[in-house]
């Protein structure tokens, strides 16, 4: 496995971690819809989270959510959109962002609940 993807999943590891030690069911995890994929899908209190991890070393090029662009917004929406009817669940649900900085071992979290809203077709 490349650096890289280690380094990712390791980094998705730590944020399902994270969301498990507060209560969260993780669902599904790196679900994909063709080439569109939700990183983590998790639910607790009767809502769907909908959640995308961003990882970095360091933050040296910027904030990490800087990386979350229209077009991946759009693509979350259309693959979560995807999930609900595809499961047939009727819940409510929003869209997550997991920032995950530093070396493995030595990572801060932050979850940004209700992070960004879909567009509206």
């Amino acid at each position: 496995m490349a650096q890289h993807n280690e380094f990712g999943q390791i980094s998705e590891d730590r944020a399902v971690a994270y969301l498990m030690a507060r209560g969260y069911t993780i669902r599904d995890r790196n679900w994909r819809m063709g080439h569109k994929e939700i990183d983590i899908v998790a639910q607790k209190n009767g809502t769907i989270a909908f959640i995308e991890v961003k990882a970095r070393k360091n933050d040296r090029f910027g904030d990490p959510v800087d990386a979350i662009t229209d077009t991946k917004i759009r693509n979350l929406a259309q693959a979560a959109n995807a999930y609900l009817r595809y499961h047939r669940i009727d819940l409510p649900a929003r869209f997550d962002v997991i920032v995950i900085i530093g070396e493995p071992g030595n990572q801060s979290v932050e979850h940004i609940e209700d992070a960004f809203y879909p567009p509206q077709y």
